[in-house]
């Protein structure tokens, strides 16, 4: 561990704390400790990504883990961006993701890199869903939410995040706004599964709430999406 790399970045990210915008912060993130959040808005953070990265001695930051301060965290996704090596970035995702410990860290990265390779993400992600870890399923549900519902979308990716059976609640709504958005993009094999009524009350009913929240849904689906609630 290199203390004198995470000090030196602490520093930097102490110095871009925001108070005023910690407190309402700290409530959307109720799971973590409110003092680990500095909170610093994320092109600030992106922006020192880029100036630190500029020094390839300052990757050592991916080996210091835990971080402390969720700022830290998201760094840390920042740095992988970075990474050009495909494999590279991938390990470094897996070796990164048990360290998740709440919402906002696990939705702020999804790298291009992992785009131009959407078999071999595909492949990681359908061992990652069946993980125990909340914020490791909540990854692979998010990446395919964001990678997956375009031109890489398969219909048995609806049935692998249907098939995850989780009591937690940032697992089921994750699952809930997938299924909202794929409502919105794939509709047709979406609307069967959400008419068969093959998910759990929770996820199936905050599925249809979202959806009918949504702008990219018509009239006429939001209105019948009410007759498939549990």
């Amino acid at each position: 561990m290199n203390n004198n790399t995470e000090n030196y970045i602490r520093e930097k990210l102490l110095a871009l704390k925001d108070e005023k915008n910690q407190v309402f912060v700290a409530k959307l993130i109720p799971n973590i400790p409110s003092e680990t959040i500095l909170w610093i808005k994320t092109p600030v953070l992106r922006s020192l990504a880029n100036e630190l990265t500029k020094d390839q001695k300052n990757f050592e930051f991916l080996n210091i883990l835990p971080h402390h301060y969720l700022e830290e965290n998201s760094l840390h996704w920042f740095f992988i961006e970075k990474i050009k090596d495909f494999e590279t970035a991938l390990k470094s995702t897996e070796e990164f993701l048990p360290y998740i410990d709440n919402w906002a860290t696990c939705d702020i990265f999804s790298p291009k890199i992992f785009k131009k390779h959407p078999d071999e993400v595909y492949k990681k992600i359908k061992i990652l869903i069946k993980s125990k870890k909340t914020y490791t399923i909540r990854y692979a549900i998010w990446l395919l939410l964001s990678n997956y519902l375009d031109k890489e979308f398969k219909e048995e990716m609806l049935d692998l995040v249907a098939w995850v059976q989780s009591e937690e609640y940032y697992v089921q709504m994750m699952q809930a706004r997938y299924f909202a958005t794929a409502l919105a993009k794939q509709e047709s094999p979406t609307l069967a599964l959400i008419k068969g009524k093959r998910l759990s009350p929770f996820v199936q009913n905050k599925s249809i709430q979202k959806a009918r929240e949504s702008r990219r849904i018509s009239e006429d689906l939001k209105d019948e999406l009410k007759t498939y609630k549990i």
